[in-house]
């Protein structure tokens, strides 16, 4: 049952005041393909009138982020005219694609006010055939997701991508993909089946938990061996879990500040487009 290969605990990577841990890529761990690079932002207390978040107008070419907000907010805006505002609980899904300007910050509302911050940010390959596909951005409120619940209701899932007990996941993936957002009261549990040789990405947001009868303290993540048929998880605190899988690509990956791409040519092609212009202007 114990098919877990490593745990990695994430690195302290504070970005300006933002309070930031970084699980992947690490000196341990490059990549889950196609799982590329995971931060987790906060959790922190933010004083009235901050600056907010950090993350002002870049681009990106050639993968995808999921944003999962637990407290505070982010105002998106991007190149090819995408806007939102999504609170706690709520989720963002942008593909970057052909290649797209956004930036990530903090309301006027939050930054005149302050209040508790908590999100990460997953990047998520593309394959080749999709890398230059049209850019996409569609952000979700926490009541616009599907949520189901196990064990007596002490386990709760937002369904993202994919399907999970008959729950149908609030985004169409650009490829074949499973993943939910699990909350876990202690002593909750649950079992999950994974298909063959699937990648899981398994990490521990809060709490501490057993998996296949292993701790796995908040703040870690969780590379497990490819055979792995089924995960057992307890919850032995309350507990906030992030678990995805899907199929392992097998292709190129070169990866170079914004961009994800299957060649360093392709790499080299991205920032010409880009200074360009042929990823959209930023009028915001």
């Amino acid at each position: 049952m114990n098919n877990i290969k490593k745990i990695h605990k994430a690195e302290f990577r504070p970005i300006a005041d933002l309070v930031t841990y970084s699980p992947m890529p690490t000196q341990s761990l490059n990549h889950l393909d196609p799982f590329l690079f995971l931060n987790h932002h906060g959790h922190q207390i933010y004083p009235s009138n901050n600056q907010g978040l950090p993350f002002g107008p870049h681009p990106h070419r050639g993968m995808e982020t999921v944003t999962f907000i637990l407290e505070g907010d982010i105002t998106h805006m991007d190149s090819s005219g995408h806007q939102s505002v999504i609170g706690p609980g709520g989720v963002q899904y942008m593909t970057a694609g052909s290649g797209l300007i956004h930036a990530e910050v903090s309301s006027e509302e939050f930054k005149k006010k302050g209040g508790e911050l908590e999100l990460l940010q997953l990047w998520l390959n593309l394959p080749a055939d999709k890398k230059m596909m049209e850019p996409n951005y569609i952000g979700l409120q926490k009541d616009q997701i599907p949520t189901f619940t196990l064990n007596q209701r002490k386990t709760k899932v937002q369904q993202l991508f994919g399907e999970w007990n008959g729950a149908k996941g609030a985004f169409d993936g650009n490829f074949p993909l499973t993943m939910s957002t699990i909350h876990m009261e202690n002593g909750s549990r649950f079992e999950k089946s994974i298909p063959a040789g699937e990648q899981i990405f398994f990490y521990v947001v809060r709490g501490e938990l057993e998996v296949n009868g292993t701790e796995v303290p908040f703040r870690h993540l969780v590379e497990f061996e490819k055979n792995t048929a089924t995960i057992n998880v307890e919850a032995t605190e309350d507990t906030i879990l992030i678990l995805g899988h899907a199929a392992p690509f097998h292709e190129p990956i070169v990866a170079q500040g914004p961009f994800v791409m299957n060649s360093q040519e392709q790499i080299q092609e991205a920032y010409a487009d880009y200074r360009s212009g042929k990823f959209g202007s930023w009028t915001h």
